[in-house]
């Protein structure tokens, strides 16, 4: 069936639902959805999205969003479709340009409004320990101390792993839960959901719908769409080798450790039966060197069978 919307998870879709003027009641919405009762956005002012370093020479930054609520406090919001080396430490990186952006010539006190940077995943990180973790959502990092105290709470980072996010439309229970399925399922939606009907989902929804684009964001979205696919494909492919190989590599190791458990557990096998064919036979000749000397004695075949439990035929052949 042919797409009525656009997918939320190439850049220039995600950019047109939450990073464009017309679409700020939709960022802020998605925002409050994220941050505690204490901290919700009244108002958002969206800044340059080009960090550029204090010198010709410093590596600058290009953000997905950034922009600033009414308190000064700065939100960085990036859409990651495929995983990358280093992913955290880019983040962590990009949190940087709005801490040293704060700084004021002159004296100052250092007092510095919070940053978030907001990661929305189209993968799932995999160096979890506990099975709780790897089967999140929402994971909100802050810098703690060893006791886990928060040593600083102007610093938040949080990552959506939307892979983890499996709700039916029935058990949506929050209004995180709502974006999260809006997200997740847009580009195949054909009608707008009776859960959807209130203002800043309608808007979301008209601001998708590909019909309404004009040529040049169709044809912007139409190469954006092809970059999203052929990255899919890549990274797709990248995950069945390594699958492929994982298991060809675990079949072997599987292999050679059957052959050597195998050949320990024969040798050990042959040993104790050689053992114990060994002290059948060693009796068994004791037997034969009794009965050998009870017919040099002259004792009768009747005897003798009975003194060694030889046959009557073995007796008579020695």
């Amino acid at each position: 069936m042919k797409a009525k919307y656009l997918n939320p998870f190439t850049d220039f879709g995600f950019k047109k639902i939450f990073g464009e003027e017309a679409s700020k009641p939709q960022l802020i919405d998605f925002l409050n959805s994220l941050l505690p009762e204490r901290d919700q956005i009244v108002e958002l002012t969206f800044k340059n999205n080009e960090q550029l370093g204090f010198t010709p020479y410093d590596r600058k930054a290009i953000y997905d969003i950034y922009c600033e609520n009414q308190n000064g406090e700065k939100f960085i919001v990036e859409l990651q479709k495929a995983k990358q080396n280093y992913f955290r430490e880019r983040t962590i990186y990009y949190s940087t340009f709005p801490i040293r952006e704060q700084a004021e010539k002159g004296i100052w006190n250092y007092n510095l409004k919070a940053v978030y940077c907001i990661g929305v995943l189209d993968f799932t990180f995999d160096d979890y320990e506990s099975e709780p973790e790897k089967s999140e959502v929402v994971h909100t990092i802050n810098l703690k101390n060893q006791h886990g105290k928060v040593f600083y709470d102007k610093l938040t980072y949080i990552y959506l792993e939307m892979p983890n996010f499996k709700k039916e439309e029935h058990e949506l229970a929050t209004r995180l839960d709502k974006w999260l399925y809006f997200i997740k399922n847009l580009e195949d939606f054909q009608n707008i959901p009776e859960l959807f009907k209130d203002e800043v989902f309608t808007h979301a929804f008209q601001i998708a719908e590909l019909a309404k684009m004009d040529r040049e964001d169709w044809e912007r979205y139409e190469y954006s769409l092809k970059v999203f696919r052929d990255n899919k494909a890549t990274y797709d492919y990248a995950v069945e080798t390594a699958h492929e190989e994982g298991l060809l590599k675990g079949m072997q190791e599987g292999l050679k450790e059957g052959l050597k458990e195998g050949l320990k557990e024969g040798m050990e096998k042959g040993i104790q039966e050689g053992m114990e064919k060994g002290i059948q036979e060693g009796l068994k000749e004791g037997q034969r060197n009794i009965a050998r000397q009870a017919k040099m004695m002259g004792l009768d075949i009747a005897s003798i069978q009975k003194l060694t439990g030889l046959s009557e035929e073995e007796i008579m052949n020695l």
